[in-house]
């Protein structure tokens, strides 16, 4: 049987890309740090670290396929560097221990943030127009990955918008917003929207990426464009919990920003509302997945049903 890398297995997008390709009964391997935990999966664990090219090679050797859907997502780091080290530097490394290794095809996982907004994969952009050093970061990998693949590389790159549903174990910030609003949190919001979807089918969206996706090209995994308040009514609706009412002017939101992220620098804990965050939300991330549902056959469904599973999961699991 063939065997297949998975990294990121861990946290939220890429454990539900290993649980999809357990499910269909493919022998799965996942990268992790020696930390890291991967819960409720049966997989081949190999302990390692993307800035660690031998610990690569150990991963990859024997793999038909490889996954790499980890990355350091956080909107706020005290030492940025360590964003660039992971999600540039780790990824150059882990697509050349895959070309070495002689990988069949790779199935980079980018963001949406990398893409023109509103847009599509054609919409252009550069790295002045990344905002915060996530998204730099990210930007920075996906050259890399288009490079590789320029010279030959089979690989497919997929840009997910914002995933919801179970197991998001951290959480991820989309997630943190469903704790938050669960946790009676959200006083106020601001005016700002995002594209959802749920996090199975992104995962199974990895996998058409790997069967039918062309090689060098971008495919935006997505489903719903929503506005911040609409996505409140929707938890509202499926928590029984009230919205909240209260429209923030974005001056106030940048100001509490830039106050809790000055904090944050001093006392090294993560701030309430990253000032990175808050200049994400000056521009609603509204896309278009026509193209992976026209060359992959991509068909998210609805988001509510996530919606609703990860607040049960958040719930059960008292993450709120």
């Amino acid at each position: 049987m063939s065997l297949t890398l998975v990294t990121g297995a861990s946290g939220f997008l890429g454990w539900h890309v290993a649980k999809v390709l357990t499910g269909q009964g493919k022998r799965v391997r996942v990268l992790c740090r020696p930390a890291s935990e991967v819960r409720e999966l049966e997989v081949e664990r190999v302990t390692g670290d993307l800035r660690d090219a031998a610990s690569l090679a150990r991963a990859v050797a024997g793999c038909e396929r490889v996954y790499h859907v980890a990355a350091d997502y956080r909107l706020w780091s005290k030492h940025s560097a360590d964003l660039y080290a992971t999600n540039v530097e780790g990824t150059r490394n882990l697509l050349a221990a895959a070309e070495r290794a002689g990988v069949e095809r790779i199935v980079y996982t980018s963001t949406v943030g990398c893409i023109g907004m509103p847009g599509d994969e054609n919409s252009r952009v550069s790295l002045k127009d990344m905002t915060g050093h996530y998204k730099r970061s990210k930007w920075l990998a996906e050259q890399v990955a288009l490079e590789r693949a320029r010279a030959g590389a089979p690989i497919v790159i997929v840009n997910p918008t914002a995933p919801v549903g179970d197991h998001d174990w951290k959480p991820t910030p989309t997630g943190k917003i469903i704790v938050d609003f669960l946790g009676n949190r959200l006083p106020a919001y601001v005016d700002t929207g995002l594209n959802l979807v749920d996090a199975r089918d992104v995962a199974l969206g990895h996998i058409l990426a790997a069967e039918k996706g062309r090689p060098g090209e971008r495919y935006i995994l997505g489903c719903e464009n929503l506005s911040l308040q609409q996505i409140l009514g929707r938890l509202a609706q499926l928590s029984h919990k009230p919205a909240p009412k209260l429209k923030l002017p974005y001056a106030v939101a940048y100001a509490a920003g830039v106050i809790s992220t000055g904090l944050a620098q001093i006392t090294g804990k993560e701030p309430i509302a990253p000032l990175e965050g808050v200049r994400m939300a000056r521009k609603k991330m509204f896309v278009s997945h026509a193209k992976a549902e026209r060359e992959l056959g991509f068909r998210p469904g609805p988001v509510d049903a996530a919606l609703q599973r990860a607040i049960d999961w958040f719930r059960e699991s008292g993450r709120c």
